[in-house]
């Protein structure tokens, strides 16, 4: 006779079969209803499984148009329906917060062949999720640009940043900024040059995510910073990306941002 360990284990184990069972079936939409459903009140289980399954599917598809409302109006709405759809399927949510799905969604648009014809559309998605992200990130106060001044002037090339848990850098060979804000309202009559590559920068100081166009050697420049390089090593590599870096505007501009939370002087 089994014991009351040894049964407890099988019924938990059963459990999960039978819900990783439904969940696969949730998942395939030519698949039939699981053995484990029985029919009743005289309604077929497989009708009453497939609304089931519809509105999951229709959930999910609203989840990813209220994530990425910008790549929606890009492509229309129906291209964008079937392209979540076809997204669902490759890729089901892995987590119950939904925000959280639509990570790999740009890589995904990279790949799928009915959208080869808007090549800057997996950059866009992945600005939006970038500025997603953000919103829910950690709060953090930022510090404003007097604090240099309270550092030693002489040791200020060994200084040492750290930026805000929401901060994320995209380099695009594409108008990513200007695509991106000429299709969600931020600027508009302004012609967009796709022969422009460009760096964005999104960020949360305070409640509202701010998204900006950054100037050249600006994604060099607080890439490293953010790896934990000094400012001068980080300036130093800027201005080998670009012959347009301007140390004191991108100093500026990242203080502005609420960008930084904390400076300090390395010490070896």
């Amino acid at each position: 006779m089994p014991s009351w360990f040894e049964t407890r284990r099988s019924l938990i184990v059963s459990l999960a079969d039978l819900q990783s069972g439904f969940i696969a079936h949730l998942r395939a939409p030519a698949a039939p209803p699981p053995d484990s459903l029985v029919a009743s009140g005289g309604t077929p289980p497989n009708r009453r499984f497939n609304v089931y399954r519809n509105n999951v599917v229709a959930s999910l598809i609203e989840a990813l148009r209220a994530s990425f409302p910008v790549v929606e109006r890009l492509v229309g709405e129906e291209f964008f329906k079937a392209t979540a759809r076809a997204y669902i399927d490759h890729e089901p949510p892995k987590s119950p917060l939904m925000f959280l799905y639509g990570e790999t969604f740009g890589a995904f648009l990279d790949a799928f062949p009915p959208a080869a014809s808007v090549p800057y559309l997996g950059d866009v998605a992945r600005l939006e999720f970038a500025r997603l992200t953000a919103f829910h990130a950690v709060d953090k106060a930022p510090i404003t640009i007097d604090h240099l001044s309270r550092l030693p002037q002489d040791q200020l090339g060994e200084t040492e940043f750290q930026l805000h848990p929401s901060l994320t850098l995209l380099a695009s060979r594409w108008p990513l900024f200007s695509l991106w804000a000429a299709s969600s309202g931020e600027q508009s009559g302004e012609e967009v040059n796709l022969d422009n590559a460009e760096e964005v920068i999104v960020v949360r100081p305070h409640y509202d995510v701010d998204t900006r166009r950054l100037p050249g050697g600006g994604d060099s420049f607080i890439k490293a910073l953010a790896e934990g390089l000094s400012l001068g090593e980080a300036a130093g590599l800027a201005t080998a990306a670009s012959e347009q870096f301007d140390l004191a505007q991108h100093l500026n501009g990242l203080f502005d941002l609420g960008a930084v939370t904390a400076v300090d002087i390395a010490h070896s």
